[in-house]
């Protein structure tokens, strides 16, 4: 593997995702809010930045194709547990973070199955859309644990309302994608017919 930029933002990334969750570990809120909205957004922006990086200077690498998805899903993934959390479970929050989740794992799966078939479920515009969503979701939804133990009341609210009607927008584009890559894989899926023992010739 060689060690370029797109690469090093690429592993930067990968290791912001579970420093969201620490900060809440070692900093009390609202600091812990704000520092995980800063360390999100900053690792968010990287996946644009490592992907333009890479084509326009030539830099693709297996390595980094590999990595980059593996990234954008441990940063969504660890994000929305902390939120889940610390919303108290909430059932706004809950049922599209759980949509998300069972779709992630559910491609994840379907790739692992189809093995050296896995390339026909290459990222798609909606998908890049999909990721877009769900991270401008969870920065909102961040922000409104800043502005809530931060007293500001009505930016709280605002915030509130926005993360969840973005995180829904974000579940149903989730859906989407998970049926669009189901639907290309399902041809891969179904068993070879077996012949009917009635139909054999006796010899």
């Amino acid at each position: 593997m060689t060690w370029t930029l797109p690469n090093i933002l690429t592993v930067l990334r990968l290791l912001a995702a579970p420093g969201v969750a620490v900060m809440f570990l070692f900093f009390l809120r609202p600091w812990a809010d704000w520092f995980a909205l800063v360390l999100f957004v900053v690792a968010a922006v990287t996946d644009f930045v490592d992907g333009y990086l890479a084509r326009a200077w030539k830099q693709e690498s297996k390595f980094g194709a590999m990595l980059d998805p593996i990234a954008d899903k441990a940063m969504v993934i660890i994000a929305l547990l902390v939120i889940t959390g610390f919303s108290g479970m909430n059932p706004w929050i809950l049922l599209p973070a759980t949509l998300i989740l069972f779709r992630e794992v559910f491609v994840s799966g379907l790739r692992e199955f189809l093995g050296a078939k896995a390339g026909l479920l290459q990222v798609t515009k909606l998908a890049k859309w999909k990721t877009t969503a769900q991270m401008v979701a969870i920065a909102v939804l961040f922000s409104t644990g800043a502005f809530e133990h931060g007293g500001h009341e009505v930016g709280s609210v605002i915030s509130w309302w926005t993360g969840i009607v973005l995180l829904w927008l974000a579940a149903v584009l989730t859906l989407m994608t998970g049926w669009d890559y189901f639907s290309k894989a399902l041809p891969f899926l179904r068993d070879a017919p077996q012949p009917d023992p009635s139909e054999r010739r006796v010899p």
